[in-house]
């Protein structure tokens, strides 16, 4: 997916259809020219409805959209017709796809499944015709409902990536390398930092057929939480993940204090993100021998890790089994 086609974020100005106009209608027919009211309802307007899409990964369908429309009801009519609705406009979103206001930034809902619809603007409901106020002292009123007003303004549409393992690095970690070796995403890979300018998504399979959905995330560095480098854009993806996955290279002069710096960032963004489970990768591990792997072991944090190289295929079996694990307790 490369950093043209792929979009997370759009501001779109939403407006939902007018409810149709009730009909004042009185019966007229042959021989009959002072019948009573027949006038009938006005149709609903048109709801803006947001709607999950598994096949979509992204809101690049709607970056051109500034505005979506839908459409009004029609008026009620004589013989107690009521007025066609306004068509329904379904806007299709990919799973954890955020809907906010546009001016206060509140969060209205998400969508998380597939084919789930929410409406984003309710139509106008339709006006009723004068059928509805017959009385036995008001017998002919000559008036009817106007349809209800229609509903709109600016709403941000703003995407959360949904993956199992989240993986959480510095630039250069290793993380696009990692997701290229175990799955079947093609993320662009190079020497050198922020290479990863959108998150890739890889399908990895395991045994019997089963799979876990990786997310490789642009890395992190000190101070994205306040914007630094192109850090924060992406953090919020990290809030969708279930497990974190840090991943630190063999060469690193101090594994333990790189862990606390990507710990802090990830806490100052979102304290909640510090209650997923967590598990550490040591990358580039064929550099090391057994005594040095020993000594890194002894300076490493108190949670699962394992020692892996993607170049060298080495450790890959095992971190999947460690993820697996982890992913299925407790």
């Amino acid at each position: 997916m490369s950093g043209a086609s792929f979009v997370d974020y759009v501001k779109i100005f939403f407006r939902s259809g007018k409810g149709g106009a009730g009909s004042p209608h009185l019966h007229r027919e042959k021989f009959i020219d002072k019948g009573g009211p027949d006038g009938g309802d006005g149709g609903r307007g048109g709801h803006i409805i947001l709607k999950g899409n598994a096949q979509l990964w992204t809101l690049l369908h709607l970056k051109y959209q500034k505005h979506i429309f839908a459409t009004s009801g029609m008026a009620g009519a004589g013989w107690e017709k009521t007025g066609a609705n306004g068509k329904d406009v379904y806007v299709e979103v990919p799973l954890g796809t955020v809907a906010k206001d546009g001016e206060t930034e509140e969060i209205l809902f998400e969508i998380t499944e597939d084919g789930e619809e929410k409406i984003l603007l309710e139509g106008g409901r339709g006006g009723q015709g004068n059928v509805h106020f017959k009385s036995a002292t008001h017998q002919t009123p000559r008036y009817a409902q106007p349809g209800e007003d229609k509903k709109e303004g600016w709403y941000i549409l703003e995407l959360k990536l949904l993956a199992d393992v989240g993986l959480v690095g510095f630039p250069n970690a290793g993380k696009s390398t990692l997701l290229s070796v175990v799955s079947a995403a093609k993320p662009k890979i190079a020497d050198y930092p922020f290479t990863t300018l959108v998150p890739n998504l890889g399908i990895v399979k395991y045994r019997d057929m089963q799979s876990f959905v990786m997310a490789d995330i642009p890395g992190i560095i000190e101070g994205a939480h306040e914007g630094k480098g192109i850090g924060l854009r992406f953090l919020r993806h990290i809030e969708r993940n279930s497990m974190l996955l840090f991943m630190i290279p063999a060469d690193s002069n101090h594994i333990h204090k790189d862990y606390r710096t990507l710990l802090s960032e990830l806490e100052q963004f979102n304290p909640e993100l510090l209650d997923k489970k967590r598990i550490l990768a040591i990358t580039k591990s064929d550099l090391l021998d057994k005594e040095l792997i020993k000594e890194i072991k002894q300076d490493l944090p108190d949670i699962p890790y394992v020692f892996i190289s993607s170049i060298a295929q080495k450790g890959i079996s095992e971190l999947k089994d460690l993820i697996w694990k982890e992913l299925h307790s407790s």
